[in-house]
This record gives structure tokens, C-alpha cells and sequence, in this order.
């Protein structure tokens, strides 16, 4: 099986949806961990540890659910084609991992847990800032990723 070459438009597309999505994820994962139990019972090392640990695990879904996206959205075209199916599917299966994820490590392994000051979903318990994290941080890359593509390929922003 071989695959299509890789054009330069799409090869910095990719790389500006990562460098976003390492530094959006980082700068979150710093942000809401006062949201966790673990703020008022790690100690710094600790805490430090959960934040680096949870950026890497964010960049890992956000790999993953937009390597399936274009994989089964993504055409040799893209990103000036099926643009919006990728970003969206993306999007909703890093939601999809994430109340998955939430779920499971809050409820069945207690790995972690919510401070009161957590705003939680109705029926699935899910906090509403990891949720906030999968819709703000991707928009974000795919803006950014969007522009510059439409900036290269000469079309108007």
C-alpha cells in the first residue's frame, strides 16, 4: 500500500495544529488543575507531574482523533477540501475519549476526582472545563491551520 505524497501546505497544516494544540492543552492543563482534588493534596511535584502527564495524554487524543479524521475525511486535496469535515470530526471524537476518559477515571478507578468548584454536565458527570478544553483548543489549531492554508494557497482570508 502506498501513500500520497505529503504537500508542504498540508505538512505545515499539521504542524501548526500540533504546535497549538501542545501549548493550547499545556496552558489549560495549568488553568484548571486547581479544579481537581489533587491542587489541594499533591504536592507541587505532584502537581507538575498531572499537568505535563495530562498535556501529553491531550496531544496524544488530539493525534489520534485527527489521524482517524483524515483518514477517513481527509483527501489528497485537504486542507483546501473537506477542511470542516476533519476539523469537526476531530473535535467529536476527542469529546467522545474525553467524557469517556473522565467517566471512567473519576467513577470506576477513582484516579482522580472534581473539586465543588467543578462545574459538572448533568447525566454524565463529565466537568465542563475538560469539555471546554475539546471544543476551544482544537477551534483554535483549525483556525490558525485554516489561515495560514488559505494564505498560501492565495485565497482570500
Amino acid at each position: 500500500m502506498t501513500f500520497p505524497a505529503i504537500t508542504n501546505s498540508q505538512r505545515q497544516a499539521v504542524f501548526r495544529f500540533l504546535t497549538v494544540m501542545a501549548a493550547g492543552h499545556l496552558l489549560w492543563e495549568i488553568a484548571h488543575v486547581r479544579l481537581y482534588t489533587l491542587w489541594l493534596t499533591g504536592s507541587r511535584e505532584d502537581i507538575v507531574f498531572a499537568v505535563l502527564h495530562c498535556t501529553v495524554g491531550d496531544v496524544m487524543i488530539a493525534t489520534t482523533s485527527f489521524a482517524v479524521a483524515l483518514a477517513v475525511f481527509g483527501r489528497s486535496t485537504w486542507p483546501a477540501r473537506s477542511f470542516q469535515r476533519v476539523a469537526i470530526t476531530t473535535i467529536l471524537l476527542a469529546l467522545a475519549y474525553t467524557v469517556f476518559s473522565e467517566w471512567l477515571n473519576i467513577e470506576v478507578r477513582q484516579s482522580w476526582a472534581y473539586r465543588p468548584q467543578m462545574p459538572v454536565l448533568p447525566l454524565v458527570g463529565t466537568g465542563l472545563t475538560p469539555i471546554l478544553q475539546w471544543i476551544a483548543v482544537p477551534t483554535v489549531a483549525f483556525l490558525w491551520m485554516r489561515s495560514s492554508t488559505r494564505t498560501n494557497q492565495g485565497i482570500p482570508k
